[in-house]
This record gives C-alpha cells, sequence and structure tokens, in this order.
C-alpha cells in the first residue's frame, strides 16, 4: 500500500517537479519508485479484469459458472476465472430440482429417437414436454418442444390446464415442417390421444415415445425446464407470485435461453445465433 500512495503521490506531483526530485525529497529510490508503479499497474489490471468478471457474473444473475463466463472473455484463464469467482462468492448459485414424470399412456408411438440427441439440421428432431410452474396464484403448466439440432425452443404455451388444448397450441406453432421430421415426448395422456396423434399425421411428422418410466429418454427438454426453474424461481427464491409475473419471468427465460444464453456444447454461442452462423 506505501508503494501505491508514492506512486499516486509522484502522478500528482510530476507536473510540478521532475520525478527525480521528488523520489530525493522522499527518501525513495527512483528504481523503487519504477517497480512501485510497474506493480500498481499490474493491480490496477486485475482490478479491472476482476470488476468485469464481477459484471457478467451479475449480468447473468449467477447462472453461469467459471468455464462460461471465461468463454466470454478471451485471453483470461479458466482458472483464473475460477479463482476470483471463488474469492468474491460469484460461484453459480443455481441448483438442480428435479421432478417425476406422470401420465398414463393409451396409444404408445415406438421409441426411434432411442436417446440420439444429435441432429445435422434443424428441424430434424423435435422433443416435446410439459412441466408444472407452482409459483403463482393457481397451478401453470408450460408446454415447449426443444429443436435438438440447436437445443432452441421453437414454441411454447403457458397454460391454467395440463390438457390436449395445452399441447395443441403449442404443436400448431410448428409451421412449414420438412419431411421426416422426429417429435418425441413421453407417454403421457395428451400425447398419445387420437386427437394429438391425428394432428401429428397431418403434420407429416413421425412420433416417438420414451419408454414408461424412463425420463431420460427425452432428456434434453426435461433439462430444460428443470434449468428454466433453476435460473429464475429457484435461483431468485421466488416461491409465491401472481400468475402474470409467472408468465412474464417464463417469457423473458425463453428469450434469453434462445438469444442470449451461451451454451458449451453450440462453440459457446447462444441457440439462435448457432443456428444462424451455420445457415
Amino acid at each position: 500500500m506505501v508503494g501505491q500512495a508514492f506512486v499516486e503521490l509522484v502522478e500528482e506531483l510530476k507536473d510540478k517537479m521532475p520525478i527525480k526530485e521528488i523520489c530525493i525529497h522522499m527518501g525513495v529510490a527512483r528504481s523503487t519508485y519504477y517497480r512501485w508503479k510497474k506493480e500498481s499497474r499490474k493491480e490496477n489490471s486485475k482490478a479491472k479484469r476482476d470488476e468485469e468478471i464481477g459484471k457478467l457474473c451479475t449480468e447473468h444473475k449467477f447462472r453461469y459458472g467459471y468455464r462460461k463466463i471465461a468463454a466470454l472473455m478471451p485471453g483470461i484463464s479458466e482458472r483464473t476465472v475460477q479463482k476470483v469467482m471463488q474469492k468474491y462468492g460469484w460461484s453459480c448459485r443455481v441448483k438442480v430440482k428435479k421432478r417425476k414424470v406422470t401420465g398414463q399412456p393409451a396409444y404408445v408411438a415406438d421409441n426411434i429417437l432411442h436417446r440420439d440427441f444429435h441432429a445435422t439440421a434443424p428441424l430434424q428432431k423435435l422433443v416435446t414436454d410439459i412441466t408444472y410452474l407452482p409459483f403463482g396464484q393457481s397451478m401453470l403448466y408450460l408446454s415447449s418442444i426443444m429443436d435438438l439440432y440447436n437445443g432452441e425452443i421453437i414454441a411454447y404455451t403457458i397454460d391454467g390446464k395440463q390438457n390436449l388444448s395445452c399441447v395443441l397450441d403449442t404443436l400448431n406453432q410448428l409451421d412449414s415442417l420438412p419431411e421426416d421430421i422426429i417429435l418425441h415426448s413421453d407417454q403421457g395422456a395428451v400425447y398419445t390421444s387420437y386427437e394429438y396423434q391425428k394432428q401429428i399425421k397431418e403434420k407429416g411428422i413421425t412420433m416417438s415415445m420414451s419408454r414408461k418410466g424412463t425420463p431420460v429418454d427425452n432428456s434434453p427438454i426435461e433439462a430444460f425446464h428443470s434449468t428454466l426453474k433453476s435460473e429464475t424461481f429457484y435461483l431468485d427464491d421466488i416461491h409465491s407470485t401472481t400468475n402474470a409475473c409467472v408468465i412474464q419471468i417464463v417469457e423473458d427465460y425463453i428469450n434469453y435461453y434462445n438469444n442470449i444464453r451461451i451454451q458449451t456444447k453450440l462453440n459457446n454461442q447462444s441457440p439462435v445465433d448457432y443456428r444462424q452462423l451455420v445457415a
């Protein structure tokens, strides 16, 4: 601290008298002053770096771990970012919450996907599911469809009922579909219903379904719903609010997830950026 204070003093006085004279009056060797100045620059650089890391952590509401923060700061190693985040308590605060998949199957399609979640083009393989949103004045449900090519949420519906209308609203958001597209779901009653299967065939979609009681067969969309809750409601400790607030939080997060939130598997790009870049 003495060295930094002396460097600051010299900076204030150097326009009024030579640095050599300042050092003589203060009894400090010029070589010591220049060493302190060099060290001060390093400290200032580190402080600026730490400030930028903290800013990124705050902007993303502490949803990112050190690897993703490092990806946003070219030239700074993951290890350095990890140390800084640990030092200031900026580590990822997301805790994953899990839920059981429920629903009694009526008509069951074969599991065509077989956990092959890799797609080589958009609208080649889609996955869908419904999740509970127990944070409002009444229970809400989120039905969403994900494109496995880039993890983008390409359709979703928030409804007060977990019924056929909810999933059909989501399905009908899909337009101009290519041939040989696969849509994978669990064996929930809404997906195995006659009306849903009718709409699937009319759209030229091939249906695939998980084995009963095997949520890992549909893990990408399961993981998304878990991440959504973890990075919003659980992260911000929101247990009870209005339905309107719940809807706004979910809509804002899906927009953030699709357009801003980077993913390691997408070369640290957001789903939309990845799709547009490849296109």
